[in-house]
């Protein structure tokens, strides 16, 4: 799979072609998929009735019209929200997807509709894994997505069974031996999937990606929407870029 390919430069497209469309909705990964993107990076979280849906934050004021809560709402109150509301590209002088009936996808839903694209998921909340675990084999995904979070108890319980990326406690534990000149023995992830920033901190992505790709594994940042940044990246080894701008990504790519 191209994203767990040492030889692979995969552009991913961060909720979609999110820069362009709301965030986390069909049109945005449709978008993204029209624009030749090599996979779709987006988020889980559970609602009180048991569904995973396709959301980053944990209440929904920010990209829809109302304010929930995503774990204490049930299904059909989400689904009656407008996904679209928020967007703007003006600073809220327009928002062209305002009541063009855009809903909250569920993890279902993308499975069906993108049957043939690699998925970058993150799992937002451990809730979410017995659920996500039974829709993915279910849906006979194992081999086309990579399972991710920052929270090492949303994705150590996938490690055996599917592909998955590193915790922030595995970065962690990685930091110490960017330094080091012998790499790891192994390292019990398929890929590192890292910011080039985390809270205010510079990470060293470009070392910590030496390291993995010595033990077969690869390295994607995010959020990338830089074309320079991009560039730098992909010349000093990193495997995936992920962005909001795919198709100036994919573009950059072609020059490359």
């Amino acid at each position: 799979m191209i994203l767990t390919d040492v030889a692979a430069r995969p552009v991913i497209a961060h909720r979609g072609d999110s820069a362009h469309h709301p965030e986390n909705t069909f049109p945005s990964f449709d978008a993204a998929v029209a624009l030749g993107v090599d996979a779709l990076e987006f988020d889980l979280r559970l609602t009180r009735d048991g569904a995973v849906v396709v959301m980053h934050d944990p209440t929904t004021g920010r990209t829809t019209d109302r304010l929930l809560v995503v774990r204490d709402s049930v299904l059909t109150e989400l689904r009656a929200l407008d996904a679209g509301a928020r967007f703007t590209r003006d600073g809220g002088a327009t928002v062209p997807f305002a009541g063009k009936g855009i809903v909250v996808p569920t993890f279902e839903e993308m499975l069906d509709r993108y049957r043939d694209l690699p998925l970058l998921i993150e799992v937002k909340v451990p809730e979410v894994v017995p659920e996500a675990r039974r829709l993915v084999v279910r849906h006979g995904a194992q081999d086309r997505v990579l399972l991710d979070s920052m929270d090492d108890r949303a994705v150590a319980p996938f490690r055996g069974q599917f592909r998955t990326g590193a915790s922030m406690r595995d970065v962690l534990r990685l930091l110490p031996r960017a330094w080091w000149p012998r790499p790891p023995a192994s390292l019990p992830y398929e890929a590192l999937c890292i910011p080039r920033w985390y809270d205010g901190i510079p990470v060293p992505v470009t070392r910590l990606a030496r390291q993995a790709r010595r033990v077969g594994t690869v390295t994607h940042v995010w959020t990338v929407n830089d074309p320079d940044v991009a560039e730098q990246l992909w010349r000093a080894g990193i495997n995936g870029i992920v962005t909001d701008d795919p198709g100036t990504m994919l573009e950059l790519r072609r020059r490359l």
